[in-house]
C-alpha cells in the first residue's frame, strides 16, 4: 500500500495574528504546519500544541530572526529535514512602524527591509529546489502601500514595494515548477501599538474604504489557501484584499 503524505506548509509569523489564523487554516485542511516565530515563543508552542493533538506530528515550531541571515537559511534548511518536502512557502512575517524621513535611522532601514524583503527573499532561496521538486508555490504578504505610499512609513513603503518585485521576479525565475504570487491586505487589523493610531485616525482610514468597514483574518487566510491550491494558472500576480482600498489610488 502506498503511503500518502500531507502536504507541508511553512509561514513565517504564524504565532499571531494574520499568521496563525492562515496555519489553522492550512492544517484543518488537512496540511502539515511549519510554525515560524521570532519572539512569540509562548503563541507559537500553543498552537503547536493544539495541532498536534488533533493530529499527531502534524505542526512544528521553527525560531528565526528574519533580520539575521544565517538564522533564516539554518530555520528553512530545519524544516526540509522535518518532513523532507516543502510544498508551499507563506512569506508573512513583517515589521510595520512609522519611519518620518527626519527620524529614520539605519537600524529602522535594516529592520524594516531585513523582516520585509531581505529574509524573504533568502529564505526563497533556501527551499526553492524543495518546491520546485514538489510544484509548489510561494505566497508573499505585501501591503497595498507598495503601490501608494502612506506618509511617514516610507522605509515600510520601499521594503513592501521590493517584496511585490521579489514576487514578480520570483515567478519568472522559478516557473514554470513554482508558482509565485502575494497578497495586499488593506485595513485588516490595526498595528499592535496603540501609540500608532488614534481612533479619530482609525475611523478616517475606514472612512476612505468602498466597502466602509475593516475586513478580517480570514479573508487573507482565505486567499492565501487558494492560491496554494487551486490557483493552478496564477502566477508572478498580487491579489489586493483591501475592500477596495486601492482604487483611491
Amino acid at each position: 500500500m502506498k503511503t500518502v503524505y500531507s502536504p507541508v506548509v511553512l509561514i513565517t509569523g504564524s504565532a499571531r495574528r494574520i499568521g496563525a489564523e492562515m496555519a489553522q487554516l492550512f492544517h484543518r485542511h488537512g496540511f502539515d504546519v511549519a510554525l515560524h516565530y521570532n519572539s512569540s515563543s509562548h503563541e507559537a508552542l500553543t498552537l503547536e500544541k493544539k495541532f498536534n493533538a488533533a493530529r499527531p506530528n502534524s505542526a512544528k515550531t521553527f525560531q528565526a530572526q528574519l533580520t539575521d541571515i544565517s538564522a533564516v537559511k539554518n530555520m528553512g534548511l530545519k524544516v526540509l529535514s522535518w518532513k523532507n518536502q516543502l510544498d508551499v512557502l507563506i512569506n508573512n512575517a513583517s515589521s510595520f512602524y512609522p519611519t518620518p524621513l527626519e527620524d529614520a535611522s539605519e537600524k529602522h532601514w535594516d529592520s524594516l527591509i531585513g523582516s520585509n524583503l531581505k529574509g524573504p527573499y533568502f529564505l526563497c532561496q533556501t527551499v526553492a529546489q524543495a518546491l520546485q521538486k514538489s510544484q509548489g508555490s510561494i505566497i508573499t504578504i505585501a501591503d497595498i502601500y507598495a503601490q501608494t505610499p502612506l506618509k511617514g512609513y516610507s522605509i515600510y513603503c520601499i521594503a513592501k514595494a521590493g517584496n511585490a518585485m521579489l514576487t514578480k521576479s520570483l515567478a519568472k525565475e522559478l516557473a514554470p515548477e513554482v508558482r509565485v504570487n502575494g497578497i495586499a491586505p488593506g485595513v485588516i487589523l490595526w498595528p499592535n501599538t496603540d501609540e500608532q493610531m488614534t481612533e479619530k485616525t482609525k475611523q478616517q482610514v475606514i472612512d476612505r474604504v468602498p466597502l466602509k468597514r475593516t475586513g478580517n483574518p480570514e479573508d487573507i487566510a482565505n486567499t492565501a489557501y487558494f492560491l496554494a491550491t487551486s490557483a493552478s494558472y496564477i502566477t508572478g500576480q498580487i491579489i489586493s484584499v483591501d475592500g477596495g482600498s486601492s482604487l483611491n489610488s
